[in-house]
């Protein structure tokens, strides 16, 4: 079946990049020259990893191998899958032109939406995923880091952007339902609003953890509220268009906002911006429901903008200091646990849980939200879709290759110490060096004692999550480069609330995002919730997505062992059976649209996906090990209560209880999303057999064609061919109508 409106390949490519096609079609010597040395340098980043035999190297060559590949990937792999596969359409009205208003629909500068997008998906999992995976060693990590964003996750971002965008941005749910059916598209509507709520409650416990008691944290942040929406009125109504004018003035104001957090910090006003963590709960509420319901210029996509600023300049400063500094990578290449499956930091093989521990920054589910949420909504030109959705998940990924490169460039004693739980390692540096020590990774307590007081901790024992441990790497590198040893506690400090920054933009996007999921799920009842400007509904869709990670996220809080707390060792499996879900959606799609010689693109990375993500769950099902499998942790403690027995964590009889309770929810919770995961896959599978032996029968619920009238750049950077044509059109860089000629 032909797409209607495709246009071909005439400017799916352009990328304002270097290399970047010529008119003729045909690379230029200078072009192939600049790519064969981009080839060469990750080959050889490549190579030295993998011959490298106990021997410690430079991070540098991670980076190389890294950088390398994302280029190679983002040049031919994603131009190949925007010309050939997608065929995007410059042509083709977006839902921002077409449904613009003012609130929710609103053609965004490319540049703008770009840091937007990043913002959104990019959270916790990239900074905390690969760090806590380092336990196996940093490079199965690397691997999957590099290669699985190549060839799964900033696939499955672009493609659903697309799929989305064609759909006037219908959420991944919804998606399923029109395209899957009934059954298939009611499994998915139930599963992905669940895990919704789970992962939104996951982020925002991280969020508290870092800011509670840091006065600069709370004020550098609550800071960018008001920056951003100083900066969504001048481009709106002051200066509009004026991207690069807004950008200097919101990056200054932002910088300005850090350093004051530290002089507030040393006030007499610190006790004021020093906040329990149930008063940060009650303001992330607030927040996430405002940033939800507000036109989404006004405080979403620049607070995003202006983050993705502070995000990428950090992880990009972090890469030059380590080319500066050349820090070695002290952590073995592979560790022993990579086999065992003992490991202090979290218990079970390599396969599958390295793939579900690292999630954002290789392949996340989450990604599919904001790609069916948001930007679908807000992107200027359909050709844009592969520079927002596949360079801004090419972007999250090198953030989580330098959270690798943190973790592995300090101690491997100090690793262990600061990730392996007080039940493993004790309370005192003393019992934490023995631990560690018969891990096979010898740190002294003295070393352990230093370590802390060049951060001004009073201690670094078990201080799980991973943030930490990416504090501690990102002071190492920075210190080297600026400051040296006395600046360590400046750089980890600053560190912490960079952490806090980098995770909130992801919960006030994903609450928007569970909005319009549970208005189009809505809708399916009361026709009047498809309205996405119907107030009523906005609000109550609103209220609702906070309520429910708010409940989980408070319940957590006052409770160690309850409320979001029960629910967090779901968040790895669940976040990727999110993404079998979107890969599904997407491959089913492929087929329907008369493109089956191609659905391997999104198959591929569909069959690996299942094939952990399934493998993960029966594990955590139906495993004896009690540190793996959830039933085998109830059976445990529920033998424990009949001996009267207190086992740790639980402090007490009643926590007894409440672990049983937790592992039996979880237990069930993850058949449950399994069995759900396969009902959409079968039921996918029969749509796409029914498209390949009747492709008559296929109806789709795209939107009909219709003509663009904005003029705007593929890539961040116009090409020649592009500005030739904004000027013509009397235009600037951002794009936009044309202007009507002057009488």
């Amino acid at each position: 079946m032909p797409e209607p409106g495709a246009t071909g390949t005439e400017t799916a490519g352009q990328g304002g990049g270097p290399g970047s096609p010529s008119s003729s079609g045909k690379a230029s010597p200078q072009s192939i020259a600049v790519w064969v040395g981009v080839a060469l340098v990750g080959a050889l980043g490549w190579g030295v990893l993998a011959l490298s035999r106990g021997e410690e190297i430079s991070a540098a060559w991670l980076l190389a191998a890294a950088l390398g590949s994302y280029a190679i990937g983002y040049r031919f792999y994603s131009r190949f899958i925007a010309t050939r596969v997608l065929r995007l359409d410059k042509t083709r009205a977006t839902p921002a032109e077409r449904l613009d208003n003012g609130v929710d629909f609103h053609p965004t500068d490319r540049r703008v939406l770009f840091g937007h997008h990043f913002a959104a998906v990019a959270g916790a999992g990239p900074l905390v995923g690969p760090v806590l995976a380092a336990q196996m060693g940093y490079l199965p990590g690397t691997i999957w880091i590099v290669a699985g964003v190549i060839f799964a996750g900033a696939v499955q971002d672009m493609v659903t952007l697309f799929f989305s965008t064609r759909r006037d941005g219908r959420s991944l749910g919804q998606m399923a339902r029109d395209e899957i059916g009934p059954v298939g598209g009611a499994a998915a509507l139930v599963a992905v609003f669940v895990i919704m709520v789970i992962l939104l409650a996951v982020l925002a416990l991280v969020i508290v953890n870092a800011l509670a008691h840091s006065p600069w944290g709370v004020f550098s942040i609550g800071m960018t509220i008001p920056i951003a929406l100083f900066m969504g009125v001048y481009l709106r109504v002051l200066r509009p268009g004026r991207v690069t004018e807004v950008s200097v003035i919101g990056v200054a104001l932002l910088l300005l906002a850090i350093v004051a957090g530290g002089w507030v910090a040393d006030s007499s006003w610190a006790s004021t911006f020093t906040l329990e963590k149930e008063t940060l709960v009650i303001w992330m509420v607030v927040y996430g429901f405002i940033a939800s319901v507000l036109p989404v210029w006004l405080l979403l996509a620049p607070r995003d903008y202006l983050s993705t600023f502070m995000k990428v300049g950090t992880i990009a400063l972090m890469a030059a200091g380590v080319v500066i500094a050349m820090p070695t990578l002290k952590m073995p290449s592979v560790t022993d646990f990579a086999t065992r499956g003992d490991g202090p930091v979290f218990a079970g093989s390599m396969f599958p849980f390295v793939f579900i521990t690292i999630a954002c920054g290789a392949l996340s589910g989450f990604h599919s939200l904001v790609a069916s949420g948001t930007t679908p909504k807000m992107i200027q030109k359909e050709t844009q879709v592969r520079v927002i959705g596949y360079g801004a998940m090419l972007t999250e990924s090198f953030v989580a290759v330098m959270a690798v490169i943190a973790a592995s460039i300090i101690e491997p004693g100090l690793f262990f110490a600061v990730n392996s739980p007080g039940g493993v390692i004790g309370a005192t540096v003393q019992t934490a060096s023995k631990a560690v020590t018969d891990f096979g990774f010898a740190i002294s307590p003295e070393a352990l004692a230093q370590a802390a007081k060049d951060v001004e901790e009073a201690s670094l024992l078990s201080r799980t999550g991973g943030a930490p441990t990416f504090a501690l790497g990102m002071s190492e590198i920075f210190s080297s480069v600026v400051g040296g040893a006395g600046m360590k506690a400046f750089w980890y400090h600053f560190a912490i609330m960079f952490e806090a920054l980098f995770i909130l933009t992801t919960v006030d996007a994903g609450t928007r995002v569970g909005r319009f999921m549970l208005q189009d799920t809505l809708g399916n009842v009361h026709k009047s919730f498809k309205d996405v400007s119907w107030k009523p509904g906005v609000w109550l869709a609103s209220a609702v997505v906070v309520g429910g990670w708010g409940y989980f996220l408070w319940v957590g809080v006052k409770d160690p062992l309850g409320g979001i707390n029960q629910l967090f060792p779901l968040f790895g499996i669940a976040n990727q059976l999110l993404a079998a879900v979107a890969l599904a959606v997407c491959t089913t799609l492929l087929v329907k649209s008369g493109r089956l010689r191609w659905a391997w693109v999104t198959g591929v990375p569909l069959a690996w996906d299942v094939a952990v993500t399934l493998t993960a769950s029966y594990q955590k099902i139906f495993s004896d090990d009690v540190k793996v499998g959830f039933f085998a942790q109830r059976d445990k403690y529920q033998t424990g209560i009949d001996a009267g027995k207190v086992l740790p964590p639980a402090k007490n009889m009643d926590d007894m209880h409440t672990v049983v309770t937790n592992a039996t929810v979880d237990g069930v919770l993850s058949a449950l999303f399994a069995i759900l995961i396969v009902i959409v896959l079968v039921d996918a599978a029969r749509v796409c057999l029914k498209a390949v032996r009747n492709p008559e029968s296929v109806r789709l619920s795209e939107v009909p064609w219709s003509e663009s009238k904005i003029i705007a750049p593929a890539g961040l950077i116009a090409t020649a061919e592009e500005k030739a044509e904004l000027a013509a059109a009397g235009l600037d860089g951002s794009g936009g109508k044309a202007k009507e000629p002057v009488a």
